[in-house]
């Protein structure tokens, strides 16, 4: 056989592989509320080719292939388990039973890196309703999320967007900027319009939109809504008192802030400090998308290495604060057209980094440059370690962080020379390190960080929403 053929008939037989685990992912995900990874990057509702890209994009990480024939029958062992709600990673064992001298069958391997969550066995959460308060960037994508995430049904359920109504034919105009997306491609699914009941059907989900100036006027629970979760990605209030008046209404238990919070408000990076989250916190801040891109690298690097001091330099898309032409604005140089400019601007990241690390308190400073493009930013950390390192030995660090450690879902690790902007357009990780990027000289680095400032951000608002309603489920193999 020559080559031409060797390489098309491996190819061929993957896709035919990755066919047969598709069915398999979905039934674990609807039946048992489990979500199936490859090195933290989940497969479920994914095609063909996602499910060998997936596979494909370990080799950057681990420097070595891994390959679904590899990954189906670990795939084939977890479905016949007894498995509570939970997120298995099939690459993880995988490569772990190729390494392993012991001899066992694969059915032996898997069900002893799984024995844990057999013994502990997680129970379905009960369902927790969720309102969105405003419908712009963030909360479309979180809409988005959501609904795939509605998983069996059970646990965390889209229940109403509040929005201010802008006259004749608003509900239609609502669902299009949901179906599509300039930046993140058309809705996975379907989107209907109720305009008897004010409401978007997506994929199922019946979701009530709410029109109100006013918070405080609303009673939740006359759409059926009880003890919900409100997120509130306007901005407009982001202080205790402003957003007390959501807590005030019927039917609402706690809110999270998608913006930097003020005065006494816990602002949380997920993964970092969310272990401060208590029951008694009702409102809770998610920081900024900047900040929760830059602060677990700097943990990682702190842990590691020390920092004693740092400039962080972002490198940022524009958002809907600026102009697209020039215009009066009360910012100094964001009133210059957006798409035609570099505007340098103020960023209160590395302040706000100091909050969730506060070790780091007056160690930092930081700006930002906002660039011509709609999405995925930079930052650039620049700095002075507490002992000197390598190039190797920091990359390495931050490779293990990114795939054994607490931070894992929080840091990727990517080392490609031809790695640009766009090719992390939807990246679910706060931030990704761009290991060809990064310069080391004894005590001090460089360290470019990618993140996409919309997708990236609202999976890590996500994973507080489920933290609070009890749909964090655990991951296996435990590192």
């Amino acid at each position: 056989m020559n080559k031409l053929e060797d390489h098309f008939g491996r190819w061929k037989n993957r896709e035919e592989i990755a066919e047969a685990m598709i069915p398999m992912i979905g039934k674990l995900y609807r039946e048992k509320n489990i979500t199936v990874t490859a090195y933290s990057r989940a497969l479920v509702n994914k095609s063909v080719i996602q499910i060998l890209k997936a596979h494909r994009f370990v080799k950057q990480i681990e420097n070595a292939e891994l390959s679904v024939v590899e990954t189906f029958p670990v795939l084939q062992e977890v479905i016949k388990l007894d498995l509570g709600p939970s997120r298995i990673d099939i690459g993880k064992i995988a490569v772990a039973y190729k390494s392993d001298n012991r001899g066992q069958s694969i059915e032996e391997f898997v069900r002893a890196e799984l024995q844990d969550a057999i013994d502990n066995k997680v129970a379905k959460p009960s369902e927790t309703d969720v309102v969105l308060y405003g419908f712009g960037r963030i909360g479309r994508i979180l809409a988005r999320l959501l609904i795939e995430k509605a998983g069996s049904g059970d646990g965390l359920r889209l229940k109403a967007i509040v929005v201010r109504e802008t006259g004749k034919g608003d509900l239609q105009k609502r669902a299009s900027l949901l179906r599509r997306d300039s930046v993140h491609g058309p809705f996975s699914g379907t989107i209907a319009v109720d305009e008897d009941d004010s409401a978007l059907i997506a994929n199922g989900n019946f979701i009530r939109v709410i029109y109100s100036n006013d918070p405080s006027t609303i009673d939740y629970t006359s759409y059926g809504i009880d003890n919900a979760v409100l997120i509130d990605n306007t901005g407009k209030w982001r202080d205790r008192e402003g957003l007390n008046k959501h807590l005030g209404c019927k039917g609402i238990e706690r809110v999270i802030l998608t913006a930097p919070g003020k005065g006494d408000l816990k602002n949380i990076v997920h993964g970092v400090n969310s272990d401060l989250i208590t029951e008694d916190d009702k409102i809770i801040s998610a920081a900024s998308c900047t900040t929760n891109a830059i602060v677990p690298p700097l943990k990682a690097l702190n842990d590691k290495f020390g920092i004693v001091h740092g400039h962080v330099e972002t490198v940022h898309s524009y958002t809907n604060d600026q102009n697209l032409l020039d215009n009066f604005h009360s910012g100094p140089r964001r009133g210059r057209a957006a798409p035609l400019n570099m505007v340098i601007t103020e960023t209160g990241a590395a302040t706000a980094a100091a909050k969730a690390l506060p070790e780091l308190a007056g160690r930092l400073s930081g700006n930002s440059i906002r660039v011509p493009t709609p999405n995925v930013s930079l930052a650039i950390l620049n700095l002075t370690l507490g002992k000197e390192t390598s190039l190797e030995e920091l990359n390495e660090h931050l490779r293990w962080v990114s795939l054994h450690s607490p931070l894992q879902r929080q840091i990727d690790f990517i080392s490609s020379p031809d790695a640009v902007s766009t090719d992390f357009v939807g990246s679910r990780h706060a931030s990704v390190i761009d290991a060809e990027a990064t310069i080391v000289n004894g005590q001090h680095c460089v360290l470019y960080v990618w993140y996409d400032n919309e997708f990236g951000y609202s999976c890590q608002v996500m994973r507080i929403l489920q933290q609070i309603s009890g749909v964090e489920f655990p991951s296996y193999p435990k590192d």
